[in-house]
């Protein structure tokens, strides 16, 4: 009979500690490679690559010929979610994303959700499933409410999100029900790219940190548990990364609190605290510095060596502790990878 063959990432996010350890780096498909940029200078703008499944799927697994990292992670974007919920997106050259309309000045229930929006992503999981090596986990994703929001309601990334967090003040009510139609379309996005064939998913917060303790255990916490018990519903057995950036001390009760199956990690965090603090055997991700990556020579292998020793004893996927720079030299993804699994000086 015929041995199954491993997954290490997926072995630890479902509680093991394998023997080579896994490793993954966000944005791991994007500018810092010179096929992804030849790609989009030739296909045009980021949104055009995203809705382009065989585009997507290609900018996928280019890092996995590179590097043969432990997991490939779905290229596209997290404002997906709201261009389903009904407004337009589009990237503008040199300042990034723009919804239209802002929610500031317009009402939510105005919208009218465009659900088929997102089926060219499923088509995109499907390429890239067929592709993959058979030990290399497959990530999905999605945004998670809060960050998602702070675009919806401010029509772009904003300054301390302060559009969202005035109006999330000013009018709850209206408020959470941007979150919970945020959640409800993310469990269906997220099961969407389980159907079509990932393997786990990862749940950015990217603004986690801008909220006051109150207000993070409503938009960020509560909305998270209300799509773990969503996905799990349906896919009771996919693993979910929750990443909370900048949680910082709030990290302990979003890990015991959400349910999540394992937690990414910040930069900013102390893996020694997180190897203290958190739930005992709950697998993290994280966390080295990607100006580190960038440094390179000594500051990259004592950052290294400070985050294998401190989660020595526990589960743990390494990875960035966020996305991964466009100036981040190659060499150094190549001396990173050396010094992770052991084949380094």
């Amino acid at each position: 009979m015929t041995q199954p063959i491993e997954k290490p990432l997926l072995a630890v996010l479902n509680g093991g500690n394998p023997r080579k350890k896994p490793i993954w780096l966000m944005r791991q498909a994007g500018r810092y490679l010179t096929e992804y940029r030849a790609l989009r200078a030739e296909k045009g703008g980021f949104l055009a690559l995203v809705y382009d499944p065989d585009a997507a799927a290609e900018i996928t697994l280019q890092p996995l010929r590179r590097f043969r990292f432990d997991g490939s992670i779905l290229f596209s974007d997290i404002l997906i979610v709201p261009y389903a919920l009904g407004q337009d997106l589009r990237f503008e050259a040199g300042e990034g994303p723009r919804l239209s309309p802002p929610l500031f000045e317009n009402d939510y229930k105005d919208l009218t959700p465009v659900p088929e929006r997102l089926e060219p992503i499923y088509r995109t999981v499907e390429k890239v499933k067929a592709a993959l090596a058979p030990e290399t986990t497959f990530l999905g994703f999605a945004g998670s409410p809060w960050t998602v929001a702070t675009y919806m309601i401010a029509g772009q990334g904003s300054k301390e999100q302060a559009e969202a967090r005035r109006y999330a003040y000013r009018d709850p009510e209206a408020f959470q029900a941007i979150i919970d139609a945020i959640a409800d379309m993310t469990v269906d996005y997220l099961s969407g790219q389980i159907e079509a064939g990932v393997d786990a998913v990862q749940l950015f917060d990217s603004w986690a940190g801008s909220l006051a303790p109150a207000q993070f255990e409503r938009w960020v916490i509560a909305p998270t548990v209300r799509i773990l018990e969503g996905l799990r519903a349906r896919h009771p057995d996919v693993p979910v990364i929750g990443f909370p950036k900048g949680a910082g001390g709030k990290l302990a009760a979003y890990a015991r609190e959400t349910g999540v199956n394992a937690v990414g990690l910040d930069e900013t965090v102390d893996p020694h605290w997180a190897a203290r603090e958190l739930p005992e055997g709950l697998p993290v991700q994280g966390n080295l510095d990607p100006l580190a990556l960038i440094a390179g020579g000594k500051a990259l292998e004592e950052a290294v060596a400070r985050i294998l020793s401190a989660f020595e004893g526990r589960p743990h996927i390494f990875n960035l502790g966020h996305g991964i720079q466009k100036d981040t030299p190659i060499a150094h993804v190549e001396r990173l990878l050396e010094l992770v699994r052991g084949t380094g000086d």
